[in-house]
């Protein structure tokens, strides 16, 4: 499946799901802008996949949390690229916090990345797709955000909005050939570790036995390359141009034993 002449923004390209997700599309054929702010590590990725190619990444540092940068970024893309007509935005950021404990600082912090990060970055690819009058966005909800998550009630909750956000203006937006679909994913990331090395070996050994029993493909997380990837080239192709407003798990069947 091509994505020659895509013009494709991704955010968070500079490790985990993000990365994956530019390699992918530079190894389809597709233009791509790489947003982070992790600079070294995303200049690293992009050189990787030019190296590859046939594609082409470009990396940009943008803080999701500053809407404004990110309203200048994509003006900035959407000029060198002439126009857009993809947005992965797969940034987020993730705590485990008790509900009661939860205090205003831990509420700005994943409410301005997960939250306020997907509205303004749709906005601005909106803005940049309706020209062409189509377009595809692909937001990342969770399974945290459908079932009860009792420690990380915060992180569920900004999920939670993601979704129905997600949802929402597939329905406000697809009048003028924009789709919006969320990946639902349980892929092994830097973040997915780094939330397991805050477990004791007990909790380690609880987590991988509930995975065992509820992702029936494998009994464990995926693989960013391998297993999201071509998910993210489909969502991204022609190929899924009547596909709009949905919920995709990617998860090797987790979401059904919700």
């Amino acid at each position: 499946m091509e994505l020659k002449g895509k013009r494709i923004i991704v955010t968070g390209g500079s490790r985990g799901m993000g990365a994956a997700t530019v390699r992918s599309y530079v190894k389809a054929g597709a233009k791509v802008a790489s947003l982070d702010i992790l600079d070294e590590l995303g200049d690293e990725v992009v050189k990787q996949a030019n190296a590859e190619g046939p594609g082409e990444a470009t990396y940009y540092h943008c803080d999701l949390s500053n809407s404004e940068e990110v309203r200048e970024v994509f003006a900035k893309v959407g000029n060198e690229f002439g126009g857009l007509d993809v947005l992965a935005h797969v940034a987020a950021v993730q705590r485990s916090i008790p509900a009661a404990e939860i205090t205003d600082e831990d509420y700005d912090f994943l409410t301005n990345i997960n939250i306020k990060g997907t509205i303004v970055t749709n906005q601005e690819a909106y803005k940049l797709m309706r020209e062409n009058g189509k377009g595809s966005i692909i937001n990342f909800g969770s399974i945290s955000g459908l079932r009860k998550e009792a420690g990380a009630t915060l992180y569920s909750a900004s999920k939670g909005a993601v979704m129905s956000w997600s949802r929402s203006i597939a329905a406000e937006w697809g009048p003028e050939g924009i789709r919006v679909n969320s990946i639902l994913p349980a892929i092994d990331t830097p973040m997915y570790q780094e939330a397991r090395s805050q477990l004791t070996d007990e909790q380690l050994e609880a987590m991988d036995a509930a995975n065992k029993q509820e992702i029936p493909l494998g009994g464990k997380y995926g693989d960013p390359d391998d297993d999201l990837g071509p998910v993210m080239v489909f969502l991204a192709s022609d190929a899924s141009k009547f596909i709009t407003g949905q919920l995709l798990p990617v998860d090797g069947g987790q979401a059904t034993v919700r």
